[in-house]
């Protein structure tokens, strides 16, 4: 049974609504498909410089700290977060509050000033934004991975974009931005918690109905194509070597992605994983090592990441690579599967405790695939997925020349092959 309820106004406007008369809270989420992906290469950072711009101000709240204390005034969160496909603005209150969040949201999304003075202020928050990521090889190391994959498209520039971008962009590029980007036919509009639904689809209609219904560009498709191993080395003297290794995979509407990330899970998804056990607890190479996949509209990867000492680095990579062929060769076992099962299950559910986790749930599924899967419904694929799945897909990814590595370290290109 689908607890929620998804409404299509007229104007394109999608509204999501999961009442939930057992909590004290509710939650607003506010998703748009416009992420990084979107931009050409001189827009690069342009998404993410304009969600900063839409905290700066608006007619009702003229300025930072009248939009800031609104609800700091009521002990509510908010933020606002950039991807490669979508941006979202939220905000979580006790539930007495909603109209003033659900108020708060909409002003910022529609009526953000977006003042040229604000502009050349956040160009110095963004650039210190820029070089914190590249003083933190951890994080680092995930846009380099992907800049491995994807080169010189959309898909492989990072979402906080270049320096010389950021020093070129003006009021008039964030508005025009906005412009073809912001819209009501790739906007969705979610509400999670305690409240009366009726009251809240009205409200909601009532503010959104000057929301911008021009037609919206669509982002480039990204093209997937590899016929030999490939690395990218970025030198740097650091304490650690980090690096990123893996393989293509399937995007978010292939069938097959359940089963990669079972692969994942069975590798190096938890702390009795194939690499943690291996890499971590027999060899003590690493204090992290996980495996993850990502799945989007039209790419998908899973990869291994980790932190080593400088000496053991191709140790290090050996060892995954030698699980990754196992796979490939072996497949798992049934007990692996049914471990990694029950795991991905108990984490989904655990995760969707949390309503603005919920509200994320049910928006991103929406915006990406433009079908919504209740948790049970999820549920039920994950069982399906057997043991010859995991070792089809295992066979078509874990090839050598689907092979991709990413390193931050005092390493020069060459030093290893893969």
């Amino acid at each position: 049974m689908k607890d929620f309820q998804k409404t299509n106004l007229k104007n394109g406007l999608r509204i999501i609504t999961v009442p939930n008369k057992k909590v004290r809270t509710a939650a607003v989420l506010i998703l748009v498909g416009a992420g990084s992906k979107y931009e050409k290469k001189k827009e690069n950072g342009i998404s993410h410089f304009l969600e900063h711009m839409f905290f700066k101000g608006t007619k009702k709240r003229p300025d930072k700290k009248s939009i800031a204390e609104v609800l700091d005034r009521i002990g509510g969160d908010f933020n606002a977060f950039t991807s490669k496909e979508y941006t979202g603005y939220w905000a979580k209150v006790a539930d007495r509050h909603l109209d003033l969040a659900l108020d708060w949201v909409s002003d910022i999304f529609l009526n953000s000033k977006i003042p040229s003075s604000e502009v050349e202020k956040e160009r110095g928050v963004i650039l210190e934004e820029i070089n914190m990521y590249l003083d933190n090889p951890q994080i680092y190391v995930g846009d380099l991975w992907e800049e491995v994959l994807y080169g010189d498209q959309p898909a492989g520039r990072q979402i906080i974009g270049t320096k010389e971008n950021i020093l070129k962009f003006q009021r008039r590029d964030l508005l025009n931005y906005f412009k073809n980007h912001y819209g009501s036919e790739n906007t969705i509009v979610s509400i999670i918690g305690n409240f009366k639904e009726n009251e809240v689809q009205e409200k909601i209609k009532k503010l959104f109905k000057n929301i911008n219904e021009s037609k919206i560009k669509d982002k480039e498709k990204t093209l997937e194509k590899q016929k030999k191993p490939k690395t990218l080395f970025h030198f740097k003297k650091t304490d650690q070597t980090h690096f990123c290794l893996g393989v293509r995979g399937y995007d978010i509407l292939n069938p097959k992605r359940y089963s990669q990330l079972i692969a994942s899970i069975v590798l190096g998804g938890n702390m009795s994983s194939r690499l943690f056990l291996k890499v971590r607890e027999e060899n003590s190479l690493a204090y992290y090592v996980h495996t993850s996949t990502e799945n989007t509209t039209d790419t998908g990867y899973l990869v291994t990441q980790a932190g080593v000492p400088h000496k053991h680095f191709k140790k290090a990579v050996n060892l995954i690579l030698e699980e990754y062929k196992n796979l490939r060769e072996k497949g798992i076992s049934k007990e692996e599967l049914k471990k990694a099962k029950n795991y991905l299950k108990g984490k989904m559910t655990l995760n969707l405790e949390s309503i603005e986790a919920k509200a994320s749930f049910y928006s991103m599924a929406e915006l990406l695939t433009g079908r919504i899967l209740t948790l049970e419904e999820k549920l039920k694929i994950i069982d399906k997925v057997s043991l010859a799945d995991v070792k089809r897909i295992s066979q078509e990814m874990f090839q050598p020349e689907n092979l991709n590595l990413a390193v931050i370290g005092p390493h020069r290109k060459g030093e290893i092959n893969i």
